[in-house]
């Protein structure tokens, strides 16, 4: 019995010994895990309060706290951290770009019996050019006065002065131009170029050290991508800033108005950004602040519907104008009709897309400018243009004959396939300056 008693007591004895063992490293566990919730708490309670850590910044986050908060139904805070990070992203390119947008004023004298007030509203088409509203004169005594007759946008591609703009807003020559920056200073404006192909023009003031806006590769932009419009809306709400996004690519119309202006525009941008009378010239803006368009025109009677000149078409300009002070554009000589399903019908033609050479309605309209590098390369009448260098010309989802044409300079080679009485054949032609 003593034996069994001592046995007995033994594995009690054993019993609480284990307890008093798991006891201690219970506490232990205790103990550690306290220290590390504490060193981690401390250590995101200060990530959380340093918004600038590098790593942060290499990962886009601008606000940890918030990346981790949570909502109501206690889910992590992810879409409004989204949204944070959008509009920062949008505030930051206004922020950084508008100082380079400016505002062009356009004065002329004007007998005081007229009043041009409507002038601006350009109602000759579906696509209209688009000027700020002008004053108006409700004053008859004769004579004439200085008037403000319309505004437009522009930006700086130069730190001397130099400013991009469209054709249409500096397109009068008896007009008077003023740009007036973002501190809202005043400057008179000398126009430089007008670009006779597309809706394209550079002016400049004098001055220095003024914010440059770089050109983007508008090739590489994307149905979808979010733009921001930066312009003189109404041509009195100056550096207004709208958002959207590209709503389509190479779209190509004829944009005009009532007072005669009429410009076939190819291969322009589409936007949903909102775009107003004055905002002319004004950039469209990727989300990295490069401008990838030139605000041109408006569908009439339409919302959000707006178009840009692509910035790879005024890239060749400016580079002209920077280096050489104007804008030489090279030309071949001929008048043409574009061909498509229809043309090809009704003409009896074996393509559905280049060029037919043809005269127009008069007879001054000849089909070949004499002495042009068309005539001189032998082009005639009814021949039909197909390619260039090996680029097939299409004005449906392809390049007109323009388009190629203006991708080369005064002086340059380059081949044309032409179709003529049932063969193919290629012809050199050499570019000439159009006068």
């Amino acid at each position: 019995m003593e034996n069994l008693e001592n046995e007995s007591r033994g594995e009690v004895f054993k019993r609480e010994k284990s307890r008093s063992g798991f006891g201690f490293f219970l506490a232990i566990v205790i103990i550690v895990s306290i220290f590390i919730s504490a060193t981690f708490g401390a250590f995101f309670g200060f990530l959380a309060s340093r918004s600038d850590f590098p790593l942060f910044s290499a990962l886009g986050i601008k606000n940890f706290s918030g990346l981790f908060s949570q909502n109501q139904s206690g889910e992590p805070n992810i879409t409004k951290q989204k949204i944070i990070q959008e509009d920062s992203a949008v505030i930051d390119v206004v922020q950084k770009s508008t100082p380079a947008v400016v505002s062009i004023v356009i004065t002329k004298d004007v007998p005081k019996i007229q009043s041009f007030g409507s002038l601006p509203d350009f109602f000759g088409s579906p696509f209209d050019f688009y000027f700020g509203q002008g004053s108006e004169s409700g004053n008859n005594s004769g004579g004439t006065q200085k008037q403000t007759i319309g505004g437009g946008s522009g930006f700086f591609i130069t730190t001397d002065g130099m400013i991009i703009t469209n054709r249409h807003v500096v397109d009068d020559a008896s007009a008077e131009y003023t740009v007036v920056t973002n501190d809202n200073k005043e400057h008179p404006a000398k126009v430089l170029a007008r670009n006779p192909i597309n809706d394209l023009a550079v002016i400049k003031i004098d001055g220095g050290d003024y914010p440059t806006l770089a050109l983007g590769n508008s090739d590489s932009v994307q149905i979808g991508q979010m733009v921001v419009a930066i312009g003189n809306s109404l041509g009195e709400f100056s550096n207004t800033v709208s958002r959207g996004i590209i709503s389509g690519l190479k779209r190509n119309l004829t944009a005009g108005g009532s007072m005669g202006q009429s410009e076939r525009l190819t291969n322009i941008v589409q936007t949903d950004a909102a775009i107003n009378p004055g905002n002319s010239g004004g950039p469209l803006l990727d989300i990295n602040g490069q401008v990838i368009g030139i605000n041109v025109a408006i569908a009439q009677g339409a919302q959000n519907i707006g178009f840009a000149i692509p910035s790879n078409q005024a890239e060749r300009m400016v580079n002209q104008v920077k280096t050489t002070g104007k804008i030489s554009t090279p030309f071949i000589g001929v008048r043409y009709i574009p061909i498509n399903d229809t043309i090809q019908n009704q003409n009896n033609l074996p393509y559905n897309y280049g060029d037919l050479v043809l005269r127009g309605s008069s007879a001054a309209d000849l089909a070949v400018i004499p002495g042009s590098p068309a005539d001189k390369a032998g082009i005639i009448e009814n021949d039909i243009i197909l390619e260039v260098n090996g680029q097939k010309i299409s004005d449906t989802g392809g390049k007109s004959l323009t388009d190629l044409i203006s991708q080369h300079n005064v002086g340059d080679t380059i081949t044309l396939k032409i179709w003529r009485k049932g063969a193919e054949k290629n012809i050199q032609v050499t570019l000439e300056e159009r006068r």
